[in-house]
């Protein structure tokens, strides 16, 4: 109800023709678009990436309303020489999907749209614990799942209540990254494979070879393994993050110097340690927008697009600003009431 309500905004503020007062406010220099999957049958992947609809009005929208879209090295280029002629969008893929290249990349041509492509080596290696894709394959494939880790089972006999149910464990394990090794024993009792999802799901070392020659794509590391670097200590941090960028620069002979911090998780330290590991820039999950050349290179902040959760309508909202500005105005509301407060506090009583 709640996302329905915030679509509803959204289409209610773009209706009244407000998105211009919004972008001239809140919206800034320039974007980084965050995708994952982009599916061609989104309901039978309940919804976990985002539609071929919605990728395709997502690009439409950019040049339409007079976005360039360039390559992560040329929008921070521009950015630095303080460029105001255009606003910019880069468009980001996470973990390499096979859809990537079968679905997005035909697209992408079409729109003559560069891109960066973010990955893991365990992908390419099959050896990835990408619990995301065996609790989809759990849910999607079974009317009523048992989480063991979690004590709880769910009744999900339609394409709603599975969502619903994915989504709740989803949360779980994003309150802690540590409790996904828990859920191994569930996913074994359902005969579920992470090595076979893995190879169904994601790109091969060959076929990123490919890619990686194609004029419109860049490749960027995206650790090892997948774990939430925030919750390693500072050595294996490191190894994570120095050891994916050797494996792709030996895989492609090429320099990869652009990375994805895994599930966004990352601060100063993680910072510090891409720059050590020689990366010249990483992106989070956190959203927002690039606004002059005062930006940490190390915490760039992203626009995720995905049809669980957006309309065409909340995308232009988002891109012009609205979600921006409903986070100013709730950041100065607890200020507000604490003056407010403390006013009440001292004002006279009636005498």
């Amino acid at each position: 109800m709640k996302q329905l309500f915030k679509n509803a905004l959204c289409y209610a503020i773009g209706s009244a023709g407000l998105f211009p007062v919004f972008r001239r406010i809140f919206a800034g220099r320039a974007v980084i678009v965050m995708f994952h999957e982009i599916q061609q049958d989104c309901r039978s992947e309940l919804k976990t990436g985002t539609s071929v609809e919605l990728f395709e009005y997502s690009l439409s929208w950019l040049k339409r309303e007079g976005w360039t879209i360039v390559s992560l090295e040329e929008c921070l280029e521009r950015l630095a020489r303080n460029d105001r002629s255009r606003r910019y969008a880069v468009l980001t893929f996470d973990d390499g999907y096979r859809d990537n290249v079968s679905v997005a990349l035909p697209i992408l041509e079409r729109n003559n749209a560069p891109f960066m492509m973010y990955v893991p080596t365990a992908a390419l290696t099959r050896t990835m614990q990408s619990w995301w894709l065996g609790l989809r394959e759990l849910f999607r494939s079974r009317e009523a799942v048992t989480i063991d880790a979690m004590g709880v089972r769910f009744r999900c006999p339609d394409l709603r209540s599975k969502q619903v149910a994915l989504g709740k464990v989803d949360e779980w394990v994003h309150q802690d990254y540590g409790r996904a090794a828990a859920l191994a024993t569930t996913f074994e009792n359902a005969g579920i494979s992470m090595s076979s999802l893995n190879d169904r799901y994601f790109l091969d070392a060959r076929a990123l070879q490919s890619l990686a020659r194609h004029p419109l794509a860049s490749i960027g590391g995206h650790t090892t393994s997948h774990q939430a670097l925030a919750n390693l200590d500072a050595a294996a941090a490191r190894t994570e993050l120095v050891d994916n960028r050797n494996y792709l620069e030996d895989l492609l002979q090429m320099p990869v110097r652009h990375l994805a911090y895994p599930y966004g998780s990352c601060g100063l330290r993680e910072g510090h340690l891409a720059n050590e590991a020689g990366y010249v820039s990483a992106v989070t999950t956190r959203h927002g927008q690039l606004s002059d050349d005062r930006i940490d290179r190390f915490a760039l902040p992203r626009i995720g697009v995905s049809s669980a959760f957006d309309s065409e309508s909340s995308f232009a909202a988002r891109m012009n600003g609205v979600q921006l500005a409903a986070q100013t105005l709730l950041a100065r509301r607890p200020h507000r009431q604490g003056v407010e407060d403390a006013s009440r506090q001292v004002r006279p009583t009636a005498g």
